[in-house]
């Protein structure tokens, strides 16, 4: 549904309430022989206006951005520090395509550790919360879907680490993990090698440059 973009204002109205819990570009994967797609969505709430372009800067007359104090580009909006949605705010989910139904829906990455440790939900037990992202490609095998989390989390050990996990296809049950120093930014990729199977994910983060990062099954 077209929802029209507010001029935005010091005064009011800062924006147009938008919520973003879509796929993207990476897409889906698709399992020809069950007929069932599995898909990365994000959930969250933004707010987004117009604002006057700078002619030195743009030909366009108004640009996306938020004319309240402090604005810039609209970004998710959050109390005490927390997204205003309920989580998962990262998901996976396996669609029939045959018969329209979702067979399973899990989340998919660890809690933020803003979200763990908010003072606001201290002594309450939060579940896996899953994370946001633009960027989360899935790859399948004959039994698994392999799938890595976009940020680190702190670990039981006190490192930073997002995991890659691989997961029972047809029940969304984790059966395995490993770490990796950054976040997933593509899908990964199998290949065969010398009689050994191969996985390479692309990872990156704001703190870490660009990889590819490869592990070798037993």
């Amino acid at each position: 549904m077209f929802t029209p973009i507010v001029v935005s204002k010091p005064e009011g109205p800062y924006g147009t309430i938008l919520t973003t819990g879509v796929t993207n570009w990476p897409g889906g994967s698709y399992d020809p022989e069950s007929h069932v797609l599995y898909v990365h969505a994000s959930a969250g709430i933004i707010s987004n206006g117009l604002v006057p372009g700078d002619p030195k800067r743009s030909e366009f007359a108004w640009i996306s951005g938020n004319a309240a104090p402090g604005g810039g580009r609209g970004g998710g909006l959050r109390v005490q520090g927390l997204p205003i949605v309920k989580p998962p705010y990262g998901s996976i989910v396996a669609i029939d395509m045959g018969r329209g139904e979702i067979l399973w829906k899990i989340a998919d990455g660890e809690t933020p550790d803003n979200v763990r440790n908010s003072p606001a939900l201290k002594g309450v037990s939060i579940p896996r919360t899953g994370q946001q992202s633009n960027t989360i490609g899935i790859l399948l095998t004959k039994t698994l879907m392999i799938v890595g989390e976009s940020a680190p989390t702190t670990q039981s050990d006190g490192r930073m680490a997002a995991m890659l996990r691989a997961y029972d296809k047809a029940s969304g049950l984790e059966l395995a993990a490993v770490p990796m120093p950054a976040g997933q930014t593509g899908t990964p990729m199998t290949y065969m090698l010398n009689g050994k199977q191969y996985i390479v994910v692309a990872i990156a983060s704001q703190s870490y440059g660009g990889e590819l990062l490869a592990f070798r099954l037993p």
